[in-house]
């Protein structure tokens, strides 16, 4: 009866992980690497979560509409671990975002590297996600 037990709990643990493995997405299946944006705005929201941290921000076009813009950054742990937090952006802090438009052409983008008012740069991105300019 044990031996059933460990065989069925290392089997869940093998779903659980393999599950997780596909929900996660490469850059190609969702980034064009020869559509980059460069996006000046103001953050509206910022989604601290796994895997991946969203920052929302209002982008004012030529015509004076607004464009709310998704950025992907990278997972929540390797931008704290690049020194930045979740007040590092309140609502309303203007900045820049240097990335790669959504495939399907939506107000998404991956982002690569944020640019603060003070010109301080925070490299964005997942490492090994396929996208231009992944370090090695």
């Amino acid at each position: 009866m044990r031996f059933v037990r460990i065989v069925v709990g290392t089997l869940i643990g093998v779903l659980v992980a393999t599950t997780q493995m596909f929900a996660h997405h490469a850059f190609s299946a969702e980034f064009a690497a020869n559509k980059p944006v460069r996006l000046e705005g103001t953050v509206s929201k910022i989604e601290w979560t796994n895997p991946h941290v969203w920052i929302h921000i209002d982008v004012k076009r030529p015509d004076a509409k607004v464009e709310t813009w998704g950025i992907e950054g990278g997972a929540p742990n390797a931008l704290m671990r690049r020194g930045f937090r979740k007040a590092s952006l309140p609502i309303g802090t203007p900045i820049i975002v240097e990335g790669f438009r959504a495939k399907d052409g939506s107000l998404r983008a991956n982002g690569r590297e944020l640019t603060m008012a003070n010109g301080e740069k925070l490299f964005m991105g997942s490492s090994g996600t396929g996208a231009p300019s992944d370090p090695k």
